[in-house]
């Protein structure tokens, strides 16, 4: 016991010096994190564990049911009933039926031999886990993408930021140099002004850029289930160098978890038809039992007395004649159901194929834009490069200075947000083909 304590110790040491550590991760670490600690994969888990419980509750109904009860009565005051005169005296007769005291000990048992209706409930048992274990797929799909997602935001706010951080060092050589010129009566005070918005605009910029990295950081540990005093430390440098290439598959939609759980449900649904139709069919079982009573005492002490025992066993048939139409309504709704669901999965299918092409469509888009984007900004840094040397030359006006370095602002920005265009626009693909779990395993 004394070592159990010890060590119960040293693991919640060691548990509160881990949640204070500083941990690197890379995308595939924070999935391989999130998949073994966000809550919903728990509840994923309890979900196959109650289908398994089902499946023993469809069986023990096909099961022997053996139950037993045992009742003890004190008969306070005893019924009389009279016997006329004449029949055994002269006199009427007063007759005292039954005993003060009786004890009663039965125990029943019952085989169902064939219900038909409870068969089908056992064949359920294979599709229910089924559907137990396609949630639990869903739900490891649905925490790869979330966490994929917000990663990508994370990682792409930190590259902003050393944008913005960047902007801001040229935009102070620049101010050191209009603050020298302006000193010496080179150019005009609103000249250095225009240029000291720039930067104070650029500062809060980046103000608004930490904040945001810092709420996208909050969702991704939430995604994780990682706790919020850990600290959380971004290590895949490979995401602007190594970007996605895709390979074009043919859209299939039984490669969906969602068109995999449709028809489950349906398969699931049109099983409870056949129960339903199946109360029509006459039900067989067997039937026994066996009991004790006591033959009466008067005193309590001779409650345990003179027993006589009594059985029997049986076949038990049943045979359903009429219901009132209940049955017939049952059958016609379930009915509708299968045909609802059926027709519901067709529209499915078409939804499907829809969110396949439109991903295919936005991910080539995103991948052109980003090509010209990643161009524009080699154009526009070199282009402000050579206006900065020609603006230290006095070739170039302070305006040709501050559009140049407007023009390679916005090529940053418009290819920070083709590169998260990018990767979404990889995630909602794969998400469409139902291959998240093969892009979680070739991380």
């Amino acid at each position: 016991m004394k070592h159990k304590i010890v060590l119960g110790l040293l693991l919640m040491l060691a548990q509160s010096s881990w949640a204070q550590s500083t941990t690197n991760f890379r995308l595939k670490d924070c999935i391989d994190y999130g998949l073994q600690h966000f809550g919903t994969v728990r509840i994923a888990q309890y979900q196959i564990e109650n289908a398994n419980q089902q499946a023993r509750q469809a069986l023990g109904q096909y099961l022997p049911q053996v139950s037993a009860s045992g009742t003890a009565i004190d008969n306070l005051k005893l019924q009389q009933s009279i016997i006329p005169a004449g029949l055994f005296s002269p006199e009427p007769q007063v007759l005292i039926i039954g005993q003060k005291y009786q004890l009663n000990v039965t125990g029943q048992a019952s085989q169902t031999i064939y219900d038909r209706a409870l068969l089908l409930g056992i064949k359920a048992n294979k599709p229910n886990q089924q559907l137990a274990q396609l949630n639990t797929r869903q739900t490891r799909e649905d925490i790869i993408y979330n966490i994929a997602s917000n990663y990508y935001q994370v990682f792409i706010s930190q590259q902003q930021i050393a944008l913005l951080r960047d902007n801001l060092e040229r935009t102070q050589q620049v101010l050191n140099i209009l603050k020298l010129q302006r000193d010496n009566g080179v150019i005009q005070p609103v000249d250095y002004t225009r240029t000291e918005v720039n930067y104070n605009s650029t500062q809060s910029q980046l103000t608004l850029a930490e904040n945001d990295l810092n709420l996208a950081y909050n969702r991704l540990k939430y995604q994780m289930g990682l706790p919020d005093d850990q600290n959380l430390v971004l290590s895949d440098s490979t995401l602007l160098t190594q970007l996605p290439t895709l390979e074009q598959t043919p859209f299939n939609a039984q490669d969906l978890v969602s068109f995999q759980q449709a028809s489950t449900n349906l398969d699931l649904q049109r099983l409870q038809l056949k129960r339903i139709q199946a109360g029509y069919i006459p039900t067989v079982s067997f039937t026994a039992n066996y009991g004790t009573l006591n033959l009466g005492a008067q005193k309590l002490d001779q409650l345990f007395d003179r027993f006589a025992g009594f059985g029997s066993i049986g076949l038990r048939l049943n045979i359903p004649i009429f219901d009132g139409l209940q049955r017939d309504a049952q059958i016609k709704q379930q009915r509708l159901t299968v045909l609802t669901q059926e027709e519901q999965q067709r529209l499915n299918v078409a939804s499907y194929r829809l969110q396949f092409n439109n991903a295919q469509s936005q991910i080539q888009r995103a991948q052109t834009n980003l090509q010209n984007n990643d161009r524009n900004v080699k154009l526009a840094q070199e282009v402000y490069n050579i206006t900065t040397l020609q603006y230290k030359q006095g070739v170039k006006s302070l305006t040709d200075l501050v559009n140049a370095d407007t023009s390679y602002r916005q090529a940053q920005s418009d290819y920070i947000n083709s590169l998260i265009n990018l990767y979404q626009a990889r995630l909602d693909l794969e998400q469409s083909k139902g291959t998240l779990l093969n892009f979680y395993n070739q991380l």
